[in-house]
């Protein structure tokens, strides 16, 4: 057994156990009151109630796979393993600690944002929990963003800010359906990819086991969709793609000719964290809480342009699967390739941007259109 074959293991066994969960979350949502009921909220566009847990269906999936994965690796490692397989798999209890500690942060992150689909935690408390959560990964949880700084404090500062940061970009880009769940998986994949050429093997296995996890729910969830992720399943897709990005290592001396390389993640996840920039700008220019919902997204700009929500969602999709392809060169690029990608990357958001401001602040609602949105 090679490499490649365990990562196709993981995904498969991600996404398959997803698709399982999903349905039977469906049914627990209905018989335990976990639904999203319209109550003519303008940011909410879909006209029935919907289930929500899509977050309990994820977070399942991971977690079986991991631990399947881990157990696999312990007991059932076939004979033909190569050495470099026997190795890497030699060294897991060296990171056992960080591995329960990001379980259990991924864990605390689904819980919290479920807790808050079913009785809406305020901003406030919501924002304590990301911190507190961010705060335990970085100090127990191995996750370190250092940006060639040794400053340990600052790394650290840095590695919180990211966390929380992504906690709330991804909850505020889970505005229509498939949106949310395809652009992380979209994301895990480059991640992945990043995590292989590197050669961090338990990184690319817990980035496919993601992917896995968030294609399999995204079956259910893109227009129409039968189920939402809520913010049980944003805040736990926030929190793997904050660790994942930052346990990836982009500047390896061996392939990469600059240390621009760490921009990576910021051009892999560059869609949303441009939305929601905007809209916080928005807001606060319109003098409007940052935490209440509108339709400024850029999703909604595309549907307010005249395009379906099913093709606004497919566009955005484009966009991400573009930045995340320019993303992958940096890793061996000099400063001229590194440069002309920049150039690329800010021509687009210069686009993005123009297309975000012309057509129109408030974009109107469609309580009739058959694709359901958030």
């Amino acid at each position: 057994m090679e490499w490649p074959q365990v990562y196709a293991a993981i995904f498969i066994m991600a996404l398959g156990l997803s698709l399982i969960f999903t349905p039977l979350c469906q049914i627990l949502a209905g018989k335990t009151g976990f639904l999203d009921i319209p109550k003519h909220e303008r940011h909410k566009l879909h006209g029935k109630s919907t289930p929500l847990l899509g977050g309990l269906a994820m977070f399942g999936a991971w977690t079986v796979t991991c631990f399947g994965a881990l157990i696999a690796a312990g007991y059932f490692l076939p004979a033909d393993c190569s050495g470099n397989l026997v190795r890497e798999v030699a060294g897991i209890p060296l990171v056992r600690k960080e591995l329960i500690v990001v379980l259990a942060c991924a864990a605390a992150s689904m819980l919290m944002g479920t807790l808050d689909d079913k009785i809406s935690l305020s901003a406030r408390t919501k924002l304590i929990g990301q911190i507190v959560i961010a705060v335990v990964t970085v100090l127990f949880g191995g996750v370190h963003i250092t940006l060639f700084m040794n400053i340990p404090w600052l790394s650290m500062l840095i590695s919180i800010f990211w966390i929380v940061f992504l906690f709330n970009a991804i909850n505020f880009f889970d505005n229509m359906d498939g949106l949310a769940c395809g652009t992380a998986a979209i994301a895990f994949l480059f991640f992945t990819t990043a995590a292989i050429i590197n050669g961090q093997y338990f990184v690319a296995c817990l980035g496919a086991c993601s992917a896995g996890a968030a294609i399999g729910f995204w079956f259910y969830n893109h227009s129409p969709a039968s189920i939402f992720m809520g913010d049980g399943g944003s805040h736990f897709l926030a929190y793997i793609l904050a660790v994942v990005s930052a346990r990836v290592t982009y500047y390896n001396p061996e392939i990469s000719a600059s240390r621009l390389s760490v921009l990576i993640p910021l051009f892999i996840l560059a869609v949303p964290i441009f939305d929601t920039f905007a809209v916080v700008v928005i807001r606060l220019l319109n003098h409007k809480p940052i935490y209440v919902g509108d339709h400024n997204h850029i999703s909604h700009r595309f549907y307010h342009m005249g395009m379906t929500r099913k093709r606004a969602v497919l566009l955005v999709h484009l966009l991400c699967l573009i930045s995340g392809l320019g993303a992958l060169p940096l890793l061996w690029g000099d400063e001229r390739v590194c440069a002309l990608l920049l150039v690329q990357g800010l021509t687009i958001f210069l686009l993005l941007t123009i297309l975000q401001y012309s057509s129109g602040m408030e974009p109107k609602t469609d309580q009739t259109d058959p694709n359901t949105t958030k």
